[in-house]
């Protein structure tokens, strides 16, 4: 197990989320459903993985949980 608050890439992708809510907060609210929606979840996946496979056992669960994060940083790109 690994303390998140400690790792670089568990913070950057914290204001990674913070900035993804503040530019959500300016698209026009028909799409509070859909883009809105999808950027934000997206967004805060990244984090919540990232946390999630430092609080597990082994470096293969960690690996795994970063696999995750990644997957969501694309999907965010899209």
């Amino acid at each position: 197990m690994q303390k998140v608050e400690d790792l670089k890439i568990w913070k950057k992708s914290i204001d990674l989320a913070k900035s993804v809510y503040q530019l959500a907060s300016q698209l026009p609210s028909n799409e509070k459903y859909g883009l809105i929606s999808q950027t934000k979840r997206s967004a805060i996946s990244i984090s919540s993985n990232i946390a999630e496979g430092a609080g597990r056992n082994s470096g293969k669960e960690f690996k795994h949980f970063l696999s995750i994060a990644n997957g969501s940083c694309y999907e965010l790109h899209t």
